[in-house]
């Protein structure tokens, strides 16, 4: 079966010059060769691949930055004590113990090792600057070898699959090849650590099963690093559920947390009462929704967690094909504090985030105290409700598109007053017409005279007496009504439950009560324009952004996590208010002049009409006032402040809810 392509591919492999590869392309080519042989395989176990760039963002963040400035202080010390200091240094970079749970076929292993081995190329160089020609021709076999003390057993990993486990094995041992190559260039003297020795330790199996202190003691351990598998709940297998419940299964409402989760309280469990530390790349929907208040509260009264440093959202990055389309954090966390943590920022696609220096990292990753929000049934001010809007649970009998609309009306036109416009998400965003049949409070005898209105009625009956579901059963006593009626009998703003990621404002409409909401959106009777203008600032969606769950990568917008937690300003005066409607009814005025173009077009960021953006920016700046007079540098000074506002409110109602409790 060997052809001549086959042939001609492995002469062309033997004349290509391999020295100077790097060892991360393995993780490239095993993800390749799987996405040829089962991409959906290689989706469900996780096996993406996180590019050299995001890797260094971990391990530079972890200890690489602090070691490689202790270098260079150490190079600049006057004080005779330099030498002493670099070669404690280099002992230090030979102490790490590094861990990768998820390791697939070694990448993180790999670009750390190379780095370690590089940081002690250039203590060595340093330290024996003035005598290098000395070593080049004095230094014997024993003495070239004893001058670097890394070595590739100092990675450990962790691999489900046997295939990636044996290239991650053998990507170490090249970059040692590699670092060894480079340090006998530097000194002048052949270096080779021929035949193997030592080797790194990867082990193959289940690490949400494995015993992770038989692989490597926790007290021994240095870091722990990673990106642990990206498997959405409806990807999961059989195996990975059972996964979910071993590791989550004491925690009530656990259902909703990523498969990810379980390397974080892995490793807290593995982590606690040693020095080590942790960095993964997740999913940054952990930080997001409802999570945050499953996932950390457990990890802080598990092993005393502390996050030390996080990268914020950003683009993801591989270096195989078929890259996964996702949006990530990184985050470092110990089971000890320390008093230097930093956020990393990303304000725009493949800038260089900006670090800033801060005393306390919350699992919404911002500057704040651990407290998680939860979901509330009212809002913590004193504002107006919202709800969900209605549900039809019909079957598609209660409702109608335009030309089922015409239909109908051709067989019976006094069925007009029985209709109503229906507005759901999809509608709103893109102009679409769609009805629907609003029989409350019709006589019987009206239904029955109108044979394709009585026809639709008998659909959603029989819809609902075959469902699986008893409540829905219940309702086919009521096949006139939809499922659950919440309409509102008076002007209302409309909120879209979902919206893209890709707009910066989630755009929210008012409305009369004759346009009957769909449950694919939220309603707030009776809300003020001063209302509307808060809920449609940069401030709020700031807000949304950070503690909002997420469908796919679109943001979910809820009514007891996002607008029932969120704190409106406190204190303003008649004139903030004032100036607060009139910014809110200019960004109305402006929509209304492009009356031919959908919502979706208006708020796309290509095609936003200048002047509604501008009208949008001087409501924020509006608003940003109510909360102090002093504008906000960026959207994650806007949330540390709404969440210092949080507290405030909520200290109160705390202490109340408490009593009701003890009085209970």
């Amino acid at each position: 079966d060997f052809t001549r392509a086959m042939r001609d591919a492995l002469l062309a492999c033997c004349d290509f010059t391999w020295e100077k590869i790097s060892p991360a392309v393995f993780g490239s080519l095993f993800q390749t060769v799987f996405d040829h042989q089962d991409d959906r395989k290689r989706r469900q176990l996780g096996a993406h691949y996180t590019s050299e760039k995001d890797i260094l963002k971990v391990i530079r963040s972890l200890f690489l930055d602090a070691d490689r400035a202790e270098f260079e202080a150490a190079k600049r010390d006057k004080s005779g004590r330099g030498p002493a200091r670099l070669r404690a240094l280099q002992d230090r970079l030979a102490s790490y113990r590094i861990m990768d749970p998820a390791c697939g076929c070694g990448n993180f292993l790999v670009i750390t090792y190379r780095e370690l081995r590089q940081l002690e190329l250039e203590i060595l160089v340093e330290l024996h600057r003035n005598r290098i020609s000395e070593v080049q021709t004095q230094f014997g076999e024993e003495e070239i070898y004893a001058l670097s003390k890394i070595n590739v057993d100092q990675m450990y990993g962790i691999e489900i699959e046997e295939f990636p486990a044996r290239i991650a094995e053998v990507a170490l041992w090249l970059a040692d090849h590699q670092a060894n190559v480079l340090l006998s260039e530097a000194f002048g003297q052949f270096f080779t650590r021929i035949p193997l020795r030592k080797s790194p330790t990867i082990h193959i199996g289940n690490a949400l099963r494995a015993v992770w202190k038989d692989i490597l003691p926790p007290e021994q351990c240095s870091f722990i690093i990673g990106n642990p598998p990206f498997v959405g709940k409806k990807a999961r297998n059989a195996k990975q559920k059972e996964d979910m419940e071993n590791i989550w299964g004491d925690v009530k409402g656990s259902g909703v947390l990523d498969y990810v989760t379980c390397w974080f309280r892995k490793a807290g469990e593995y982590m606690r009462d040693t020095k080590a530390v942790c960095g993964f790349v997740s999913t940054n929907s952990i930080t997001q929704g409802e999570q945050p208040g499953l996932l950390w509260p457990k990890m802080f009264s598990m092993c005393s967690a502390h996050i030390h440093f996080a990268h914020r959202t950003f683009a993801w990055e591989s270096e195989a094909r078929g890259k996964a389309h996702v949006h990530v954090v990184i985050i470092c966390f110990a089971c000890h504090d320390r008093p230097d943590k930093a956020l990393y920022e990303y304000e725009a696609k493949g800038e260089e985030p900006t670090r800033t220096s801060v005393s306390r990292i919350s699992p919404y990753l911002v500057e704040w105290s651990n407290t998680t929000l939860g979901n509330r049934s009212k809002p913590i001010c004193p504002v107006s409700p919202i709800v969900f809007g209605n549900m039809p649970n019909d079957g598609g009998g209660l409702l109608l598109d335009t030309e089922e609309k015409k239909a109908l009306l051709a067989a019976h036109p006094e069925a007009a007053p029985l209709l109503r416009k229906l507005i759901s998400s999809k509608e709103y965003f893109n102009g679409i017409d769609r009805w629907c049949l609003w029989l409350s409070d019709v006589s019987p005898a009206l239904i029955r005279s109108l044979k394709a209105v009585a026809e639709r009625v008998a659909k959603v009956k029989s819809y609902r007496e075959s469902s699986d579901r008893a409540a829905t059963r219940k309702l086919a006593n009521y096949p006139t009504l939809f499922g659950e009626i919440r309409q509102p009998k008076t002007n209302y703003i409309l909120v879209p439950r979902h919206s893209s990621e890709n707009r910066r404002y989630v755009p929210m409409s008012y409305y009369g009560s004759e346009m009957i909401v769909h449950d694919s959106c939220l309603c707030i009777p009776d809300a003020s324009l001063y209302e509307f203008g808060i809920l449609a600032s940069e401030i709020h969606m700031a807000w949304m952004r950070a503690v909002c769950g997420r469908l796919e990568s679109r943001f979910r917008y809820s009514n007891s996590l996002v607008y029932n937690n969120y704190p409106w300003p406190e204190g303003i005066t008649e004139g903030q208010r004032a100036k607060v409607e009139q910014a809110a009814q200019a960004v109305l005025d402006s929509r209304a002049k492009y009356a031919t173009s959908t919502l979706a077009d208006l708020y796309d960021p290509l095609t936003m009409p200048p002047d509604l953006a501008k009208a949008h920016a001087a409501l924020d700046a509006a608003v940003d006032k109510c909360y102090r007079p002093a504008p906000f540098p960026n959207d994650r000074a806007r949330v540390e402040h709404l969440f210092a506002l949080y507290e405030k409110i909520t200290a109160p109602l705390a202490i109340t809810e408490t009593k009701k409790r003890k009085r209970k």
